[in-house]
């Protein structure tokens, strides 16, 4: 027996871009978070770095170096500040620095 219905196929189509869409956006949401991640994880670390410098620097001449340019020049630090802000407020030479570091918009 013949049939002249034809299969509608177009629901199963629509579903299918409908899948493909939710997809594509769902792996753009993922990826700027991690993104965004990354950026504070970078920031904690380059925070640490400045950290760790300043407490050689101190526990080999005595002393917190007083500013960051000067924990560049001897102590082999690079600190990315294209990417981030740094604070580096050194109130005495016997005391720790307030270090802060923020990624920039």
């Amino acid at each position: 027996m013949y049939s002249d219905k034809k299969k509608r196929r177009w629901p199963i189509v629509v579903l299918a871009a409908v899948l493909i869409a939710i997809g594509i956006y769902a792996g753009w949401k993922v990826s700027g978070t991690s993104s965004r991640d990354m950026e504070e994880e970078s920031a904690v670390a380059l925070q640490a770095a400045i950290q760790r410098s300043a407490l050689q620097c101190y526990v080999v001449e005595g002393n917190y170096p007083p500013n960051l340019a000067y924990l560049e020049e001897n102590y082999g630090l690079q600190v990315n500040t294209r990417d981030f802000y740094v604070v580096y407020d050194a109130f005495a030479s016997n005391l720790p620095p307030y270090v802060t570091v923020h990624a920039k918009p």
